[in-house]
């Protein structure tokens, strides 16, 4: 990992960029082994974003509320909102769920289960309320939390254009250039150009699943999600083993949201999941920016849509780190070439301007065109004379067929 790269280092004292597990919790309580074993269990049985599930966590508590589900004392059915249908899908989940089997099986692959209270738990999930992630399940070297300190978000289109890739490429290695985290969803497309992005440059970058962590998905990207388990991070909150389906990709994007302090969408139709993930950032007050495509690309309606709304527009990583950096992180001032005239006064610039484009003429006519005394017409025609704008024809004056750009400011240089 490259050190400039590392968005950890340097964040907080006595914080490593690399996760340590004897470190433990931080500032917060430490997460007990039996709130750590009904999280996991209920990550088993409560699917990603489920705000009923949320509420009796934060109600009851996980520890409580497994009980209640598992235990048929009546305890459950008092739940509010609770319906026998949906009770009993629950337990029929329940029946399968082996916390302890899936914590061995995601430390086997040097990985970990994160929950809300860890130190390595990013607090900005907590932005989700109800529907924040039961539990987190990790694999790689670094630390979460403050990765997720200094991340934005990359997405897009599964079938994205050149034009489309590219943007991705160049913004993921763009960002990670910067210190920033590039996170997104490992699907093809933009999301893979990304991380790619970043990767190609030693940066940092951190995927999202909608499975578990050590199902490689799609199966096309095995190579880069191992790559990125190996020197960043993947994440996922569903448990080991589990496998994606259309609902949990959708509620995948809120977490992409939540946990990076901007969303940036390149290419994306009208219906778009990566839509989903700008949608999200934007109720949780996070930047949402937007990489214009052409206006004849169906590709990128869905982007020009969102940059009518509230998104912004952006077209390189130092526009993005403008909007969501700290202060003083600016993206450099655009302008066009200067020419030499540009560096002419008001005066001298008249007196060019009435210059015929053919042909030669005398002061006094330069005169007359440019609004001034013959004298101060003459003066500014030797000036430009020696810039190398124009030249003496006889008696008058004409245009040089090919002013003179030598990059000496006296002689009207950029």
């Amino acid at each position: 990992m490259n050190p400039r790269a590392d968005p950890g280092q340097g964040q907080e004292t006595g914080c490593l960029p690399a996760w340590d597990p004897e470190r433990g919790a931080g500032p917060g309580p430490a997460v007990s082994d039996r709130e750590r074993l009904a999280r996991a269990a209920l990550t088993r049985i409560l699917e990603p974003g489920d705000e009923r599930g949320g509420r009796w966590m934060r109600e009851c508590g996980a520890v409580e509320l497994l009980r209640r589900i598992t235990t048929r004392d009546g305890a459950a059915e008092r739940l509010s909102g609770m319906t026998p249908k949906r009770l009993g899908g629950y337990r029929l989940r329940a029946e399968s769920a082996e916390p302890e089997r899936d914590l061995a099986a995601v430390a086997a692959l040097g990985g970990r289960f994160v929950c809300p209270g860890d130190r390595e738990w990013p607090s900005q999930l907590d932005d989700l309320a109800d529907a924040r992630p039961t539990g987190l399940w990790v694999r790689g070297p670094r630390d979460l939390r403050l990765w997720a300190l200094r991340s934005v978000a990359v997405v897009g289109s599964r079938a994205c254009t050149p034009y489309g890739s590219h943007m991705a490429a160049s913004l993921g290695a763009g960002l990670a250039e910067l210190g920033w985290v590039v996170v997104s969803g490992a699907a093809f497309g933009v999301d893979g150009a990304a991380h790619r992005g970043a990767l190609a440059v030693d940066g940092a970058t951190m995927a999202v699943l909608a499975c578990g962590v050590d199902v490689a998905y799609p199966r096309g990207h095995a190579e880069l999600i191992g790559r990125m388990a190996e020197q960043g991070l993947v994440i996922g909150e569903l448990p080991p083993s589990d496998h994606p389906t259309r609902s949990r990709f959708i509620l995948r994007n809120r977490v992409i949201a939540a946990l990076t302090r901007g969303t940036v969408v390149v290419e994306a139709e009208y219906r778009s999941g990566s839509l989903v993930t700008a949608h999200s950032a934007q109720r949780l007050g996070r930047f949402t920016m937007g990489v214009p495509g052409p206006a004849t690309s169906g590709l990128s309606a869905g982007v020009h849509e969102l940059l009518r709304g509230e998104g912004i527009l952006v077209t390189d990583a130092s526009e993005v780190v403008e909007l969501v950096g700290d202060i003083g992180e600016l993206a450099p001032a655009r302008r066009g070439p200067v020419h030499p005239r540009d560096l002419l006064d008001a005066v001298s610039a008249r007196v060019l301007d009435a210059l015929p484009s053919r042909g030669a003429v005398g002061g006094r006519d330069v005169a007359r065109g440019a609004g001034t005394s013959i004298d101060e017409a003459l003066g500014r025609l030797y000036e430009l004379h020696s810039l190398g704008f124009v030249e003496r024809d006889g008696d008058g004056w004409r245009l040089t067929p090919r002013p003179t750009c030598n990059g000496d400011a006296r002689r009207g240089g950029t």
